[in-house]
C-alpha cells in the first residue's frame, strides 16, 4: 500500500488526476484495447475531474479509448434526475472530455430486475478483462462505494440498503431533506473494487481521519470495508494533512519519508 500525503484537497486531487492521466498514456489504449477506468461520484472527486478536464484541454490525455464503469447509482432515480449519478457524471466530467457515450457504463437504478442488472454489470466488467484502475472516495465510516460497514469483503455488484448516517450525509444533495434521499442503491462490491489492477482512494479532511487510520493501521475487518485495501497489491491512498490526524506519528513519518524519493505530481507530467 502507498499512502501519498499532500498539503490539501487541491494538491491531492491534482496528484490523483496526473497519476490517472499517466496511467492512461502509458497504457496506450486503442479501440480494440481500451483502458478500463472505474469512477466515483460525490464531492470528493470533483477537483480530480476538473484537473483531468484541464489535462484533456491541454491535449495531455485523451479519453477516446477509455471505457468507464461507475461505482454506484441510486435505486428509483432515472438518468435525467439532477441527483442521479448519471446526471452527475455527465454534468461534471464526461461532457467536457472526448469519451464516447457507448464507452460509459453506469448502473441503471430504474431497471425492472435489479438483481439481473447487477449481474449484467459484473459480466460486462469481465468482458473487458477487468478494471485497470478504480478511483474511489471514502465515507466517514470507511465505506467504499456504497459498501457500508459489515458489508462482505468478497461482495460483488448488488442492491444495498443505505445506513441512516449515509442518508443524512447525502441529504445535502437533496435540499437537506432526508426523506428525499433514496434508501437503497446499486453498488459495485468490495471485491469488484479490489479486483481492479490498481485502486486509488481519495481521503480528505479531519472527518475522514478515523477512516484513514482504519484503512492503514487497523485490522482487516468488515467493520471498516476500506481496510480490505490492505490486501490489494497496488492500492494508493491519497490523503491531505488533516486526514492524517489519527495516524501514529511513526506511520505518518514513514509514508512521508518513503515518498521523498518518488516523483512529485508536477514531475509526473514530464515522464
Amino acid at each position: 500500500m502507498r499512502v501519498i500525503i499532500e498539503k490539501d484537497y487541491n494538491d491531492l486531487s491534482a496528484w490523483a488526476a496526473r497519476y490517472i492521466a499517466n496511467q492512461i498514456n502509458d497504457f496506450k489504449p486503442t479501440k480494440d484495447k481500451p483502458f478500463v477506468l472505474g469512477l466515483p461520484t460525490g464531492s470528493t472527486p470533483l477537483a480530480t475531474y476538473r484537473e483531468l478536464i484541464r489535462l484533456y484541454n491541454e491535449k495531455y490525455v485523451s479519453f477516446e479509448n477509455v471505457v468507464t464503469f461507475n461505482m454506484d447509482e441510486y435505486v428509483g432515480l432515472d438518468e435525467n434526475h439532477p441527483q442521479s449519478y448519471h446526471y452527475f457524471m455527465w454534468s461534471n466530467f464526461f461532457s467536457f472530455v472526448d469519451i464516447k457515450k457507448e464507452n460509459v457504463n453506469i448502473l441503471n437504478g430504474m431497471a425492472s430486475d435489479l438483481d439481473q442488472e447487477c449481474k449484467r454489470y459484473e459480466e460486462k466488467i469481465k468482458s473487458y478483462g477487468g478494471i485497470d484502475l478504480f478511483l474511489g472516495g471514502i465515507g466517514v465510516d470507511g465505506h467504499i462505494a456504497f459498501n457500508e460497514p459489515f458489508s462482505s469483503l468478497t461482495s460483488k455488484t448488488r442492491v444495498k440498503s443505505l445506513t441512516k448516517d449515509t442518508i443524512i450525509v447525502n441529504s445535502r444533495f437533496f435540499d437537506n431533506d432526508i426523506s428525499k434521499v433514496p434508501s437503497t442503491a446499486l453498488t459495485v462490491g468490495v471485491e469488484t473494487i479490489t479486483s481492479a489492477k490498481t485502486v486509488i482512494v481519495l481521503i480528505n479532511g479531519h472527518t475522514k481521519a478515523r477512516a484513514l487510520h482504519a484503512a492503514v493501521e487497523g485490522p482487516v475487518s468488515q467493520t471498516w470495508t476500506c481496510s480490505a485495501l490492505q490486501l490489494h497489491k497496488c492500492a494508493i491512498l491519497i490523503a491531505d494533512e488533516t486526514a492524517c490526524d489519527e495516524l501514529k506519528v511513526s506511520t505518518y513519518r514513514y509514508f512521508k519519508d518513503i515518498e521523498n524519493s518518488n516523483l512529485d505530481p508536477d514531475t509526473l507530467l514530464k515522464k
